[in-house]
């Protein structure tokens, strides 16, 4: 217990005096409180005071050899660790990345990560590395064989033999098609002989025109010219007219329906084939002479034979009567164009 003489160095004025005083006889169960004063020369100021009867320590004491010399042998007591205690030492870039490297290897490499890299990096599915002749060698080589070394030179190829590069084609030949392909077989194999030099023969159990390249063959594309001819005349076409597809390279054959225009079903279907024809297939060969096409009416399927502008031409003409134009309009529309292309010619 603390004697009255001996009271806090804060305790100045006469109820500060009085409330350490309270303070300091209290019983050792009491707890802390907190006090407010305010002083006279320095304004408002808040002072607290903690401590109990029995923990004086907790009180600025002006006694010597008192709580303030204990506190200070209880922090002799403790060690003081120094400032980089706990921090790794500082190391260069290179080192440490490697350091991280091999522990991270170390750490977690195992048996099976080994065997797949091994698998992954196989050196014999490696490719083969390109062996290259110095051009030195290939200069020297030119100039042994008394060539010009700044120009390439490559060995001789053998001639390959005509006979052994054979194609052969077969073309069916529709069953409406058969009397007339008897009718004009000697204006049909003529020209596939003497022109195109193929051998060629009619295969009368399968209805088949088989045709067979030679060594009299004048260029590798003229079977499939032969084809194209033969194709066009399956198709309806006369000899002297597909003829042509033998001779011109610029011919094409554009196939279409009625159907495929406008759908028109019974008597109306009919009268559109009328009108395309023409009394006496007039309106047929109207528009064949002014487009330089030529048409073949099968049913309901339409064959044009032509080159690509004038096939649209025929195609147009051919499609406004199927809508339904008047045929005297389409002719008229067909007559100024006739005259514009020999104006150009």
């Amino acid at each position: 217990m603390q004697s009255d003489e001996f009271l806090p160095a804060s305790a100045t004025s006469a109820k500060a005096k009085k409330l350490a005083k309270l303070q300091a006889n209290r019983p050792p169960a009491a707890s802390s409180s907190t006090t407010k004063s305010k002083s006279k020369g320095k304004g408002k100021a808040k002072q607290q005071a903690t401590g109990a009867a029995a923990e004086p320590a907790h009180l600025l004491s002006t006694q010597p050899g008192g709580a303030a010399a204990a506190a200070d042998e209880a922090m002799d007591d403790i060690e003081r660790l120094p400032l980089d205690a706990g921090v790794a030492p500082r190391t260069t870039v290179g080192t440490a990345q490697a350091g991280d490297a091999d522990a991270a290897m170390n750490a977690g490499g195992n048996g099976d990560d080994d065997d797949d890299d091994a698998v992954m990096i196989d050196p014999s599915q490696l490719p083969t590395p390109v062996v290259r002749t110095p051009i030195a060698q290939l200069e020297a080589a030119a100039a042994a064989s008394g060539g010009d070394p700044n120009t390439l030179s490559f060995g001789a190829i053998t001639q390959h033999n005509a006979s052994g590069l054979t194609q052969r084609r077969k073309i069916s030949i529709p069953p409406h098609r058969m009397t007339p392909l008897k009718r004009d077989w000697i204006k049909i194999y003529t020209p596939l002989v003497e022109e195109c030099g193929l051998q060629v023969r009619m295969n009368v159990a399968k209805r088949q025109v088989e045709m067979k390249t030679s060594k009299h063959t004048p260029h590798p594309s003229a079977l499939t010219r032969a084809s194209d001819f033969l194709g066009a005349y399956c198709l309806g076409f006369a000899v002297e007219d597909a003829i042509a597809m033998l001779r011109l390279e610029e011919l094409y054959i554009e196939s279409f329906e009625i159907k495929d225009v406008k759908t028109l079903h019974g008597d109306h279907l009919s009268r559109a084939i009328g009108r395309l024809a023409g009394h006496e297939g007039k309106t047929r060969f109207v528009i064949e002479n002014a487009s330089r096409t030529r048409i073949v009416l099968a049913d309901t399927k339409i064959h044009i034979l032509g080159t690509f502008s004038n096939i649209k031409v025929a195609r147009d003409s051919i499609s406004a009567l199927i809508l339904g134009s008047p045929a005297g309009k389409v002719m008229g529309n067909l007559r100024i164009y006739a005259s514009r292309q020999r104006s150009r010619m």
